[in-house]
């Protein structure tokens, strides 16, 4: 039970009037039953609501009540409450099928060890008892309830109607199914979401030994400060000390606490206030430590406001945020901030999209001053709360309407990948269908395996096509890309899991191209339906509108914040049906999307030359084109969405754009003068930094050729800015820190299988007592000698392999230099070509 004399006390509601957002969904051992969080707007508080439909959990079995009664496995097992015969909808073998429902009293009577699921054969008993509670209900997380006389009910969802006969007129008219399904879906996407009250926090732990981190699941050691940061502009620091802080810490209270119970109490009390807690790895650190550390000291269970969940560690009262988790998921990463950070500590993300970094220390956190230690703490939950905070609250848009498209309260969202939340989004569409949702075996065996051959090692089908580029300087480059290639593909030839090889004879003639595979002309298949739906309203509505000036800077946000949404979850929906860790794996259904991928870029190319365009390059869904008339792109996109019913717009304009013969490998100079780089060395990110400077030097040279009579004098110079680096490197005059390569440790060092190179470096640190784990950044260089690498402490620059970082910066400027006709040897004054060669 909660303490009673608690600020922030989630109180329990029969009636709760006023549309509350529903946050998170848990389950109470105790009373058996589910309970929903409800935040409610204008008090900023989490309401509990119980369940009073009597739902239970439950699995489903092909075996009948009576086969299951005299089954010596189960007929004592006393976690059954009840056996009913139902009907569901088998959409592999498109037929009704009849199943015994198990209702069984606690959720680990289903899926716990010796659960139902080990003694007999069983459906739907791998999802979590919270999901299924969702989608039985069909209650949406992210979206406002209200409560009248105990029951639960939807408030506020409706859209003027107005602007849904809009949305009917702009979306596609050739499929009524998926039409009306994104009507529904512009329902529950267009509604706002609320400002959620919350708090960030961060803590700091004494260590005895300066690279240690001390252990969360130990806790041996006290906290010695704790910060927080809220929006509604609470900035406070709770310190360890009897004295005072000294030097005031601008705008910030610094509260010092003379025991560390009343430091933790102090930090609990805020814990138990705020509906929304935020913190960058409090789930193995920050809330996990304090659980054990207050455990440890003796406060008292019921003033700790934490209780550690499944891989997380969540709050009695109201929710966690992991913005590490987040910010590590890689859809979040690409799609939402297009990758503008690359590792995913605070330092890097929030440098990358605040601009500002932690409070650099020249000495542990343990030995700092009071002042400098509120300091330091401080930044931290600034930085974290900021996450949330910049442009307009989006982290807790975002994450809010994740929720309401995935069918998974927030902390779920944050804390599972996409394919998790795409899983989520079909189960409760099959519940909801009244579908039986297969077992992964059900499908393999049916559908079979893949039938084409991987291009790239360890795939297990053949993936895009992509065409050997044209190497060299070309002017007036336009590019065309399939827009949402792969969903529009999903949507237009009806492919779904159980679409694809569907049973049924007469449709064995409608074959997907260059494949024995074939789609279902019956019934429209639920993958298609769900991503089709979500691919027409994000393309035709919601983008759109994010740009549409003439509407208020609120609601263009708004609009922008759904449509990067959709992006998320839209580019991962075919790749989830290749992984065989997808619940719903299915590899025909993975390769015939790629087929079509392929079929339609190779019969675009074709047009394009039959058209007399020059097709410099292609790769998975865009086509770089040579100087094309206005007249030649209309007619090349008319006949994409005439023939191959995939629309074909114009992506880019580049002034020129240089190739070289590899793959995936090239640069773009935009009318504006803006470089756009794709897959060179230079840019990657544990490129030295001597590197990275040449190559944006290079960058500055290349971006100002505005003609073709320009590259002669760009060449000049970057003959120049090659020789003066390669010199620069043979005398040795570049410092240690600009040749180190720096690298992410996911892991402690000693935990490695393998030993990469910077695991090697890491273990050299660790022999002189320098502790490292899994977030921290080691840098290194290369040497010469057996070791090879040598971390850049304890490295000098007279052992520097300077070799091998010429094979370096001979890699990443013959990218660009092959395309430019310029030999790399010849310009540093080397001799090219075998021994027998350079003898004649």
């Amino acid at each position: 039970m909660m303490p009673t004399d608690v600020v922030g006390k989630a109180e329990e509601v029969s009636d709760l009037p006023k549309p509350s957002y529903l946050i998170g969904v848990g389950y109470d051992g105790e009373r058996g039953r589910a309970f929903l969080k409800l935040y409610e707007p204008e008090s900023q508080r989490i309401y509990l609501y119980y369940d009073r439909t009597g739902h239970m959990p439950y699995c489903l079995s092909n075996l009948t009540v009576e086969e299951i009664k005299q089954n010596p496995r189960v007929s004592g097992y006393r976690g059954i409450v009840a056996l009913e015969p139902v009907e569901r909808y088998d959409p592999l073998h498109d037929r009704t099928v009849r199943m015994t429902k198990i209702v069984v009293s606690n959720p680990l009577a289903v899926g716990g060890r010796g659960g139902i699921r080990e003694l007999i054969p069983t459906w739907e008993s791998n999802i979590k008892y919270h999901l299924n509670y969702l989608y039985d209900t069909g209650l949406i997380p992210g979206m406002p309830y209200k409560v009248v006389d105990g029951e639960i009910q939807p408030a506020g969802w409706e859209l003027p109607e107005e602007e849904l006969e809009e949305i009917k007129r702009v979306l596609p008219g050739d499929d009524e199914e998926i039409r009306e399904y994104a009507v529904e879906w512009a329902r529950r996407l267009s509604l706002p979401v609320p400002r959620l009250r919350r708090v960030a926090l961060d803590i700091e732990v004494f260590s005895p030994a300066e690279t240690r981190i001390p252990d969360p699941r130990k806790a041996e050691y006290p906290v010695i400060a704790a910060s927080i940061r809220s929006s509604d502009g609470r900035k406070a620091v709770f310190v360890l000390s009897k004295e005072g802080p000294g030097e005031e810490l601008p705008g910030v209270d610094v509260v010092c606490c003379e025991t560390e119970v009343e430091l933790l109490r102090r930090v609990f009390e805020v814990l138990w206030d705020y509906p929304v807690v935020v913190t960058f790895n409090g789930d193995d650190f920050d809330l996990r430590y304090l659980l054990e550390r207050a455990k440890r000291i003796e406060v008292p269970r019921e003033q700790i406001p934490i209780r550690l969940g499944e891989n997380m560690a969540g709050l009695k009262y109201g929710v966690h945020i992991d913005l590490y988790k987040f910010f590590m998921n890689r859809s979040i990463q690409v799609y939402a901030f297009s990758d503008r950070y690359r590792e995913h500590t605070l330092q890097e993300v929030a440098s990358s999209i605040l601009g500002e970094g932690k409070v650099e220390i020249e000495k542990p956190v343990s030995k700092l001053s009071i002042h400098d230690l509120a300091e330091y703490c401080f930044r931290d939950a600034d930085l974290t709360y900021r996450l949330t905070e910049f442009d307009d609250d989006l982290v807790m848009k975002l994450l809010m309407v994740l929720s309401r498209i995935a069918i998974m309260p927030i902390e779920d969202v944050n804390r599972y990948g996409v394919s998790k939340w795409i899983l989520s989004l079909l189960r409760y569409e099959h519940r909801r269908r009244g579908m039986l949702i297969p077992n992964p075996e059900d499908i393999l065996r049916m559908k079979g395996e893949t039938v084409t051959r991987a291009v790239i090692k360890g795939k297990k089908y053949r993936g895009a096509i992509v065409q050997q580029p044209v190497p060299g300087a070309h002017f007036n480059v336009v590019v065309l890309d399939f827009a949402s290639l792969y969903p529009s593909i999903i949507r237009n030839w009806n492919l779904s899991y159980e679409t694809v090889r569907c049973p049924h004879e007469e449709c064995m003639d409608n074959k997907v191209p260059g494949t024995p595979h074939w789609v279902c002309k019956k019934r429209r298949g639920l993958m298609s339906l769900v991503i089709g739906s979500l691919r027409d309203l994000r393309i035709m509505w919601y983008k759109p509108l994010s740009k549409d000036k003439r509407l208020p800077e609120e609601s263009r946000r708004w609009y922008s914040v759904v449509q990067g949404a959709l992006k998320v979850i839209l580019n991962a929906s075919y790749g989830v049906f290749g992984s065989d860790i997808f619940p719903l794996y299915c590899p025909p259904l993975a390769e015939s999307t790629t087929a079509i991928g392929r079929y339609a870029m190779t019969e675009t190319v074709k047009r394009a030359v039959g058209l007399g365009i020059n097709v410099i390059y292609g790769d998975t869904d865009s086509v770089f084109l040579e100087n094309p008339s206005k007249e030649q792109i209309e007619e090349l996109l008319d006949w994409a969405e005439r023939e191959l019913r995939i629309k074909l717009d114009v992506d880019k304009v580049y002034r020129y754009a240089v190739f070289s013969e590899r793959k995936k490998n090239y640069f773009g100079v935009y009318p504006d003068g803006t470089v756009d780089i794709k897959g060179l060395t230079g840019k990657k990110r544990h490129v030295p930094p001597f590197l990275k400077k040449a190559f944006f030097e290079l960058v500055e040279i290349l971006r100002t050729v505005r003609r073709e009579e320009d590259l002669e004098g760009a060449k000049e110079k970057i003959r120049d800015l090659v020789s003066s680096y390669y010199q620069k490197l043979r005398e040795k005059k570049i410092p240690l820190k600009d040749l180190a390569f720096y690298v992410m440790l996911s892991q402690a060092p000693e935990k490695y299988a393998t030993r990469p190179q910077h695991v090697k470096a890491a273990l050299q640190l660790k022999a002189t007592g320098v502790e490292l784990g899994a977030g921290d950044i080691i840098g290194f260089v290369k040497v010469r000698g057996e070791r090879g690498v040598k971390p850049v402490q304890l490295a000098s620059v007279d052992e520097v392999d300077v070799e091998k970082y010429i094979e370096h910066m001979r890699s990443m400027f013959e990218q660009v230099l092959d395309a430019l006709g310029i030999d790399f040897d010849s310009l540093v004054g080397k001799p090219r070509g075998t021994t027998l060669e350079m003898f004649f």
